[in-house]
């Protein structure tokens, strides 16, 4: 009986230090994998988030040590800080630095080096160059001191982090550059490049691509510096109703859709040329063709033919304060109004018409962002959406009601293959001269639908795996983000007090 005793005591202590070792592993936070080599020629495929502390000097706060800690803990491995230069200056002088404000970035930096994340610095507003509003005072591209400061700063951040390995850290330049020519930013490029390389020979240099991150720039190669993509398009998806970028203008989005024509008519007076938006039948039955007008730049005289005879017309005027239009804006630069009428008109297409045309006859420019068609005892109305792109000439429109897969025959897709040759293939023509990639930036605001949003983003995930990219969503926490989204379409599930979008997440681990 003692021994019986003795033995269940023994597996009692035994079992308690089991359990005790299993709880212990489980508390332990998971040890991170160590970070991939890194190179200017070849980036690793590292996916993460943009972190937004620094990102503006009017919000500027500490980085969270909590969001590495999470992203680590997701299987995530990487951050990009987008930051503005007004953070880390004393008393709005650009050539004072400010300590207790780099110190906060060191601790970022430390943070990466804990959680196993690999880290870039970014400039989202530089000394004398923006993306955002409102512009700088000077101009980087053209002004000597500016450019002296700007490598102040970029050496500055060169001696503080020597040593560092590229494993963990990387220089992004500039976020975006747009609206300067190529020369011009190769130029102080090369300046920035050699500032940063007097203090630390060997730090890893990345450049945006040109046009808001979306073109490879070869004059950079000799440079030995790896680039960065964007991850936004179609842009009418990404930034619906986006104030920012005027996205309240934007059609509904959807994914995979078909790719309309040009639905920007201009007048006959347009230097860039004016021309019909045609729709080839024949139509057997009397169809209600609806026209959705957007915009309308000071006056558009819309006219629609069949058959070459006049079918319909109204004038659309545009003015100040209120209107058949829904917001009016005045235009100084060009001394007219722009007014928003995003409204509904509907013309009745005769039987046994071959054609319609739709034109602007006078005036000005017009925007039209759908079209529907519906033929008289259809259940349903055929929609088409149109993208602005003001002088493309647009592409005849084969109206087949009742054809297998789209009414709308021969019209290009928006899907999966149109993204790989759009956002992939020049990328890929400058990755095999030797170049690094990467895509920087990507996801899409908060007002798209949800289903439209996890469609789109599967397809661009699997395009950048099959490419071998990495990438970094825009952002961890808030409105393109997984936590915290405020999304009204998500289910949220709680997480560490945050709102997780877990079906967005799970494809992010997909991937």
């Amino acid at each position: 009986m003692i021994r019986l005793l003795a033995s269940l005591i023994t597996a009692s202590v035994l079992c308690v230090t089991v359990s005790l070792d299993a709880a212990e592993n489980i508390l332990q936070p998971k040890k991170p994998q160590p970070l991939p080599p890194a190179s200017a020629k070849k980036l690793p495929r590292w996916r993460g988030f943009n972190l937004l502390e620094k990102f503006q000097v009017g919000s500027r706060k500490p980085f969270i040590e909590e969001d590495f800690e999470l992203i680590s803990e997701l299987g995530f491995n990487f951050v990009r800080l987008p930051m503005d230069y007004r953070c880390w200056i004393k008393d709005k002088d650009w050539e004072k630095f400010d300590e207790e404000q780099l110190k906060e970035i060191d601790q970022a930096v430390e943070w990466g080096g804990k959680y196993g994340i690999h880290v870039w610095i970014n400039f989202h507003r530089a000394p004398g160059y923006t993306v955002a509003k409102p512009k700088e005072a000077t101009d980087l591209f053209t002004d000597a001191k500016t450019q002296e400061v700007c490598a102040k700063h970029w050496a500055e951040f060169a001696r503080r982090y020597k040593g560092i390995p590229n494993t963990r850290l990387g220089f992004n330049l500039f976020n975006e550059p747009a609206g300067v020519d190529t020369n011009a930013y190769v130029t102080v490029v090369r300046k920035i490049v050699g500032a940063i390389r007097a203090e630390d020979p060997k730090r890893l240099i990345i450049s945006d691509g040109l046009q808001w991150g979306q073109n490879p720039i070869y004059d950079l190669r000799d440079l030995g510096i790896a680039q960065a993509a964007r991850g936004y398009s179609p842009s009418e998806l990404t930034h619906y109703k986006a104030s920012w970028v005027r996205g309240e203008n934007f059609p509904l989005p959807a994914w995979p859709k078909m790719l309309g024509p040009n639905g920007t008519l201009l007048s006959p007076s347009k230097k860039e040329g004016s021309h019909p938006l045609v729709i080839d039948g024949p139509f057997t039955v009397e169809t209600a063709l609806r026209l959705h007008v957007l915009g309308v730049s000071s006056r558009a005289l819309l006219v629609v033919e069949a058959d070459g005879a006049k079918l319909w017309e109204k004038d659309f005027k545009t003015g100040p304060g209120q209107g058949e239009w829904k917001k009016s804006e005045f235009k100084p630069q060009y001394k007219i109004h722009f007014c928003t009428y995003d409204s509904d008109y509907t013309v009745t297409v005769p039987a046994r018409t071959k054609q319609v045309k739709l034109f602007v006859a006078g005036g000005d420019w017009l925007q039209m962002s759908e079209l529907g068609l519906k033929p008289a005892g259809a259940e349903r109305e055929d929609v088409l959406q149109l993208p602005q792109k003001f002088s493309e000439k647009p592409d005849p429109i084969h109206y087949v009601p009742g054809a297998r897969g789209t009414p709308f025959v021969g019209m290009p897709m928006q899907d999966r293959a149109w993204l790989w040759q759009k956002n992939i293939v020049p990328w890929k023509k400058i990755e095999a001269k030797g170049v690094g990639v990467m895509v920087g930036e990507w996801g899409s605001y908060n007002k798209t639908p949800h289903d439209v949003v996890l469609r789109w983003a599967e397809d661009c995930l699997a395009n950048w795996k099959r490419a071998g990219w990495g990438w970094a969503m825009w952002n961890f926490r808030g409105s393109f983000g997984i936590l915290d989204s405020e999304r009204k379409d998500v289910t949220y599930e709680d997480f560490h007090g945050h709102k997780l979008d877990r079906k967005l997440l799970d494809l992010l681990q997909k991937y």
